[in-house]
């Protein structure tokens, strides 16, 4: 027994350390134990925003677009807490978002366009050029500069071009 220990501590420490180990901790405040808030995309090309998490609540605005990217910000049982790009936030059955990670193209900007290098680095060649709001799937990210693909593009463009992704966020 280690000097200053009353023989009570010394019997629950012992007590702890023979426990298993804990199942990993869901995030606190979460249904599904992912942490929050996070970017998904949408699974569907109709889905229905509503005021509140449960289907009897009136429907906000409904989405047209399947692989939008979507930042849950709340969870409540199976119902999803989104925000989309312009700040609009409403609630979505889980079952209709994706994992699938997308991003737009700098939505809020008001330059024309923005290159998408062949290279993780901006003395590359530049390999296209996309408006605000042009919708990209992430392929990865790191170090400040993500793959990105899309109808007639696939390159690298900075992070912090995307709204989709997290500052110095690792996608992989």
């Amino acid at each position: 027994m280690r000097p200053g220990l009353s023989p009570i501590l010394a019997a629950a420490v012992l007590v702890l350390a023979l426990l298993p180990e804990p199942a990993p901790a869901q995030t606190p405040g979460t249904t599904s134990g992912l942490p929050v808030p996070r970017f998904v995309s949408l699974r569907s090309d109709r889905v229905h925003v509503r005021v509140g998490p449960a289907v009897d609540h009136d429907i906000r605005w409904t989405f047209a677009r399947t692989g939008w990217p979507v930042e849950i910000v709340a969870e409540s049982d199976n119902w999803r807490r989104i925000r989309d790009a312009e700040g609009a936030e409403g609630w979505v059955h889980h079952a209709l978002l994706s994992s699938r990670r997308t991003a737009l193209i700098a939505p809020s900007s008001k330059e024309k366009f923005f290159p998408v290098f062949e290279a993780a680095d901006s003395k590359s060649r530049v390999s296209a050029e996309l408006q605000p709001g042009v919708l990209a799937t992430v392929r990865n990210c790191r170090g400040g500069w993500c793959r990105i693909s899309g109808e007639r593009f696939d390159g690298y463009i900075e992070q912090t071009r995307l709204w989709g992704v997290y500052p110095d966020e690792t996608v992989e």
